[in-house]
């Protein structure tokens, strides 16, 4: 999911420098696919500007949010660059302490061109966006196109920490999609939504990233994976696959005298984080016509028919019983899971009371209580490294974020109608619904996760004026998923239409997940499909690397980083490998040890505390 509200990301400091605006050019050539609608958007990035920072370097990414020269209009150029530098910092450690583009990584600068434009899948109501970056030095004689889809809820720069990181400075090029996700929201209140180029505009002036029905918005703001009624995820990995061959088509225009770019004559690789993770191991099941050469998947989010536990199965669980079962005493060193002062948060303690007065617990006694509360969760797969980094995501009210959010996507419900009540608003004085502030609205699709709550849009709906104000609306989630009545059925057709497939035994494919997730906990994910793709005659690689959690962006947290370390560094080893495989004749291993690593302490990063071997070079730099 890899979506860390924007509070912890001020921790990543200083300044920025300006950078000049992208030249918008148009190419004559080749028609695009016949999945794109529209124009194909080309820009230029050099002088000042590049393909994987917007010219902020290493420095600029990690420092305050770039600036806009009058924030109630952005230029595409301002937004972009926001953009980049959001998706930077919701995936990777840039803090003093975290090692990037010292230990691991780096941030060169590497111009190019860029071609976007909307593409649509067979019987949707809504596109998903795609964008090619195709450096000035693409290699040629290596003919390379990474493929990847967003993490979380991004928007269409959401893997550019992976993806983009690890191939632009390789030569490759590098072929994203939001997947139907990302910060395209639409607010009824002007009628506007967004734009190719990142600008807001009304409904009827050009083509928009997202734009409801008009009698499904009253009032409510919409979001486009929540509320376009295609539940995007169940076509994630095709997603991926327009995105690939989107990709070869613009470099069959970047490189007329070289074309055509095909599956034959181009490697194609497939990375993904988290969500993302999981559409690229959709695109691997369906792949029937050997597009992808190799595939590379980090934490990802993957369902398997019949095994592991769906997202909304256990993510309402952990909303309701998480709270509770962190009063337990064994997680009093668990960060996040205790006050400034040491002492357990008041709502979870009245969480244990009213999962008694639920009669959902015997116990009489708070840390009875959590005791039964820990139990339910471990037999139903929860890990104690699992539920202690989960504390975090507890902390921040994810789990209701996540499972409000993804109902409504899976029902297929629009703005107005989202189960349980729930609804989206802009946020108004004393945290009531109200107008969305102008400027934080002209900059959503820059800095926007794709799931409020969050820059100026509320979760509201689902609660009671009760001492544990969020359950009524938290049970009724988990009633959703409970309930064999006809009218909570499309919920659970909308998870089982999520399933991946088996992909060809021959693929090569490598599988990289922190053992302590606690978000997408690999019992859930990760092993159940590796267990899977073996007793299906396949060959998969899997790292499930100690110390290692879900949120990379979440390390710079006081406390939180000293208990593990980076994944990052481990898709980049693993993609290094992939490379060698495919374009230097190294053999693909039957079998790679997991790095034995150890958390980073309170000082910065070391080499040591991953554990990769000396001669794999983590990441291009």
């Amino acid at each position: 999911m890899t979506n860390p509200l924007s509070r912890w990301t001020l921790l990543l400091v200083p300044l920025l420098a300006s950078c000049a605006a992208p030249s918008v050019t148009k190419e004559s050539g080749m028609q695009a696919p016949e999945f794109v609608r529209g124009e194909v958007r080309v820009t230029e990035h050099r002088q000042g500007d590049d393909l994987l920072s917007a010219g902020l370097g290493l420095d600029g990414l990690a420092g305050a949010p770039s600036s806009i020269a009058h924030p109630l209009q952005p230029t595409p150029a301002e937004l972009r660059r926001r953009a980049i530098q959001t998706s930077w910092k919701g995936i990777a450690d840039l803090g003093p302490l975290g090692g990037y583009g010292h230990v691991y990584g780096a941030v060169p600068n590497v111009p190019g061109r860029e071609y976007q434009a909307f593409a649509w899948i067979p019987d949707a109501h809504s596109p998903h966006r795609v964008l090619l970056q195709v450096p000035d030095n693409f290699d040629r004689s290596h003919r390379c196109l990474v493929v990847t889809a967003s993490s979380g809820s991004r928007g269409i720069y959401g893997a550019i920490a992976l993806a983009g990181a690890w191939g632009l400075p390789r030569g490759c090029a590098v072929a994203y999609t939001d997947k139907g996700t990302g910060g395209g929201y639409f607010d009824p209140a002007d009628d506007t939504g967004v734009a190719l180029d990142g600008t807001r505009a009304k409904r009827g002036s050009t083509t928009l990233e997202f734009e409801p029905a008009k009698e499904a918005t009253h009032g409510d703001i919409a979001v486009k994976h929540l509320h376009s009624g295609d539940n995007p995820e169940a076509d994630w990995g095709r997603h991926v696959l327009q995105a690939a061959q989107f990709g070869l088509a613009m470099l069959d225009r970047a490189f007329p005298e070289q074309a055509p770019f095909t599956a034959q004559n181009t490697r194609i690789i497939a990375t993904g984080l988290s969500n993302g993770g999981g559409a690229v191991l959709q695109a691997a099941g369906l792949d029937d016509g050997h597009l992808l050469a190799g595939v590379v998947a980090l934490e990802p989010n993957v369902r398997v028919p019949g095994q592991g536990r769906a997202l909304f199965d256990y993510a309402t669980d952990a909303a309701i019983w998480l709270p509770c079962a962190l009063v337990d005493a064994r997680f009093d060193s668990a960060p996040m899971a205790r006050t400034p002062q040491g002492d357990v948060p008041p709502a979870w303690a009245q969480r244990c009371h009213q999962l008694h007065e639920h009669g959902l617990v015997s116990g009489t006694r708070v840390a009875q209580q959590a005791a039964q509360a820990y139990e339910h969760l471990r037999a139903g797969g929860w890990t104690d490294d699992a539920m202690t980094t989960a504390a975090s995501t507890t902390a921040l009210d994810l789990w209701r974020a996540i499972t409000a959010g993804y109902a409504s996507a899976y029902m297929r419900r629009g703005p107005d109608d989202m189960p349980c009540g729930f609804h989206y608003a802009g946020l108004g004085a004393h945290g009531a619904p109200g107008p969305v502030d102008a400027a934080t609205k002209a900059s959503w699709w820059a800095d926007a996760s794709g799931i409020p709550p969050g820059n100026g849009v509320g979760l509201f709906g689902g609660t009671d004026h009760s001492a544990d104000p969020t359950l009524p609306g938290t049970l009724c989630l988990r009633s959703l998923w409970d309930d064999t009545d006809a009218s909570t059925q499309p919920l659970r057709d909308g998870v089982a239409a999520t399933t991946v497939k088996m992909p060809r035994a021959s693929l090569p494919l490598w599988v990289v997940h922190g053992a302590s997730d606690g978000l997408l906990p690999t019992t859930f994910t990760s092993e159940p499909y590796v267990a899977w793709l073996r007793a299906g005659g396949a060959h998969p690689l899997y790292w499930k690397v100690p110390h290692a959690q879900h949120f990379d962006a979440f390390l710079p947290i006081p406390g939180f980083g000293a208990q593990h370390v980076p994944l990052l560094p481990y898709g980049y080893a693993a993609l290094d490998r992939l490379w060698a495989h495919l374009y230097e004749g190294a053999p693909w291993p039957a079998l790679v040890p997991t790095p034995a690593s150890t958390p980073r302490g309170t000082g910065a990063l070391s080499k040591e505390a991953l554990d990769l071997p000396a001669a794999w070079t983590p990441g291009p730099g």
